[in-house]
C-alpha cells in the first residue's frame, strides 16, 4: 500500500485547483448520503490519496460536491444505470464502473452486458495499481 501511495504521489499532475483530502467526520457524512457503509480499505484510500489527478481515469472524490467525480452524484448515476446497490463506484470508465464491495474486492461492472464482469482485484490498491496507474 505505502509503494502504491508513493508511486500515486509521484505520478500526480499539477492542476489549478487542486482537491483536498476529506477527513473521517466527511467519509461518515458520505455514508450516510450513500446509506452505505464505506469499506476500510476505500476509506484508507480516500483519505490518502483522493486528491491524485492522474492519467485517462479519474476515480471519484468526496470534498468537492460541485465536481463531476463527486462520490455520491457518481454512485446515484451508476445505480440508476443498473450497478447493484451494494457496489460503490470508484471510477467511472465510459459507460462501465469499477465497483468496490463490501468486502474491499474492486470488480468491474459492464454496461453493455449490464453485470459484474469476471475481471476483479484484491483491494482498491491493487486496483489502483494495476489499472489507474496504466491508464
Amino acid at each position: 500500500m505505502e509503494e502504491v501511495i508513493e508511486q500515486l504521489r509521484e505520478a500526480n499532475e499539477p492542476v489549478p485547483v487542486p482537491l483536498e483530502l476529506p477527513d473521517e467526520d466527511l467519509l461518515v457524512e458520505i455514508e450516510e448520503q450513500l446509506f452505505i457503509n464505506i469499506p476500510f480499505v476505500f476509506k484508507e484510500y480516500l483519505l490518502t490519496v483522493s486528491d491524485v489527478v492522474y492519467g485517462s481515469l479519474e476515480p471519484v472524490t468526496v470534498t468537492d460536491p460541485q465536481s463531476h467525480t463527486y462520490l455520491p452524484d457518481v454512485a446515484a448515476n451508476a445505480w440508476d444505470s443498473g450497478v447493484p446497490r451494494d457496489l460503490i463506484p470508484i471510477c467511472q470508465d465510459g459507460d462501465d464502473y469499477y465497483c468496490v464491495e463490501e468486502d474491499g474486492t474492486v470488480v468491474l461492472w459492464s454496461a453493455e452486458e449490464e453485470i459484474v464482469t469476471e475481471e476483479s482485484w484484491e483491494s482498491v490498491w491493487h486496483w489502483v495499481r494495476d489499472v489507474w496507474l496504466e491508464s
